[in-house]
């Protein structure tokens, strides 16, 4: 017995030193590792960004699917944390003033992505807005799950069939929620194909734009930058 309590005394204190010497990230979204040999510090990003241009997800209202850039299928479903997002009225896309739901988020590749909607799609993602906010919640404190669900109607006599976005959420991991605002809060969440300068935003979290003239020095940068595995 006393040979199986000095292991275990052993064993902790072995964890407890190494616990000692774990580097921690100076930011969430951080991964931190130290060189062996030069005992140096190297933080790499889990995210992967090119500023202005995140992974396109494209919304199939008219089959009822989701997709990588309107090629790659990703199935009638997408669950998410929420980067960042604005709901906003604009002329983009050659599609006239709408009102639109842009949402960015992180796929499980760590690739910032970033999703549209509009129509009732909009309207429903408010009926999930409104009860978190009761709840002093947002969007990015939870996992939103966004399913397409079926329509019918009738156009010029014929039966029509159509799809919009249904919005529900479960709650989300503390840790994950962090590194996300954090990210954000480092980079600046844009899309540079919606993005006028002219958008009447209704409401909005974590979206922002840089200045024209800040533009192509962000874009440098990025690309000079280490990429995330």
């Amino acid at each position: 017995m006393a040979t199986t309590k000095t292991t275990a005394a052993g064993a902790a204190a072995a964890a407890h030193a190494v616990t000692l010497t774990t580097p921690q990230p100076s930011r969430a979204y951080l991964t931190a590792t130290v060189d062996e040999d030069s005992g140096e510090l190297t933080e790499t990003s889990r995210f992967r960004y090119l500023a202005g241009h995140p992974r396109q997800i494209r919304f199939d209202a008219k089959a009822g699917q989701f997709n990588i850039g309107g090629v790659t299928p990703l199935g009638n479903s997408l669950e998410f944390v929420p980067l960042a997002w604005r709901i906003f009225q604009d002329n983009i896309l050659n599609m006239g003033r709408k009102t639109w739901a842009e949402l960015f988020f992180v796929d499980a590749k760590g690739a910032v992505c970033a999703v549209l909607f509009h129509g009732y799609s909009v309207e429903n993602l408010y009926r999930l807005i409104e009860p978190l906010f009761y709840d002093d919640l947002t969007l990015a404190d939870v996992k939103v799950k966004i399913t397409a669900e079926k329509k019918q109607t009738t156009k010029d006599g014929k039966a029509a069939t159509y799809y919009i976005a249904q919005f529900s959420y479960t709650p989300a991991d503390p840790a994950e929620v962090q590194a996300l605002r954090e990210f954000a809060e480092d980079f600046p969440i844009w899309r540079e194909e919606t993005y006028t300068g002219l958008a009447e935003i209704k409401t909005s979290a974590g979206y922002a734009a840089p200045q024209a003239d800040e533009q192509p020095a962000l874009l440098e940068a990025t690309e000079a930058a280490p990429a995330a595995e």
